[in-house]
């Protein structure tokens, strides 16, 4: 029996170095790859913040492009309800009968 023994004992060593070097192998795996998780995590935050960047300069020229179009739009409004206000004071010369009401996307006031 003492033969098995001593037999197991060497085996039993090397199953408990197996383990702990296991072990350490596994938390080295598991430092490097939380390395690169945080180094992809930098990596897309910088994309990120880039891509935030672009799309508030894009969206401040849109605001300014929809405030112009929006400023031409009341003026062009006003200039036909105009026009239509005093096609109505004068009589037409044809008798293409009444000047017709104005479309409703001319109505800005909502």
């Amino acid at each position: 029996m003492s033969e098995y023994m001593a037999a197991l004992g060497p085996v039993f060593v090397g199953l408990v170095v197996g383990l702990l070097s296991w072990q350490q192998s596994r938390a080295s795996n598991r430092r490097s790859d939380f390395t690169a998780i945080a180094e992809r995590l930098e990596t897309d935050v910088a994309a990120t913040r880039e891509e935030l960047a672009r799309s508030r300069a894009e969206n401040a020229e849109q605001r300014r492009e929809l405030a112009t179009e929006q400023r031409q739009r009341r003026i062009l409004t006003g200039f036909v309800l105009e026009l239509l206000g005093w096609a109505r004071k004068v009589e037409p010369d044809t008798s293409a009968g009444p000047v017709p009401e104005p479309p409703a996307q001319l109505d800005l006031s909502a």
